[in-house]
């Protein structure tokens, strides 16, 4: 009986593995619906969080970060608990706090969550040339990371392309290029 278990764990997992290859399409684009619907709720572009959610996992909900981070957006079980608890709705903040990796391994909890904390950062950002680089290294270094970036820089004005020189740890300036690329990719379709 066991073996048997275990051969149709394998095939399943064959199967769900094949389809990021074989259907590449269907892969990236399952959750195009949910994250359009979030998007709009928190005054996003949906292209943005798509190439965003690209970038941090594959589209692969299960995905637990080096730092704990949980899901499709890779939030962090803090973002998770501030969003629930400012949802006002006390049965979010008791799965938050009773199991935060089951909370945000739902997809839809995740890009809620998710959109919910890249809007948070974007605010400070927003009407600045580079608004978009800042944002996603904020997301991915911390938003105290890209004040130390634009001093001494009108931050107001400073280009992308000068913020995102600026930014002196390799992996989120990667980080930043690799999602702007695929978002102004995404853009012109």
């Amino acid at each position: 009986m066991a073996r048997y278990l275990i051969s149709i764990l394998f095939i399943l997992a064959i199967i769900v593995g094949s389809a990021a290859i074989f259907f590449p399409d269907w892969w990236t684009h399952r959750y195009d619906d949910l994250i359009a619907r979030q998007a709009r709720i928190y005054r996003l572009d949906d292209k943005l969080v798509w190439s965003l959610i690209y970038e941090e996992t594959y589209f692969r909900a299960w995905k637990i970060g080096a730092a704990d981070e949980v899901g499709l957006m890779q939030v962090t079980p803090l973002v998770a608990r501030e969003w629930a608890h400012e949802t006002g709705l006390k049965e979010y903040e008791r799965q938050a706090n009773e199991n935060v990796v089951e909370f945000l391994s739902d997809p839809e909890r995740n890009i809620q969550a998710g959109c919910w904390y890249l809007e948070r950062l974007r605010e400070p950002y927003r009407g600045r040339t580079a608004e978009t680089a800042m944002t996603l290294a904020a997301y991915n270094a911390g938003p105290s990371r890209v004040d130390d970036w634009t001093r001494g820089a009108d931050a107001q004005t400073i280009s992308e392309a000068d913020f995102t020189s600026r930014i002196d740890i390799p992996s989120t300036r990667s980080y930043v290029t690799s999602i702007l690329a695929r978002y102004r990719k995404e853009q012109k379709r």
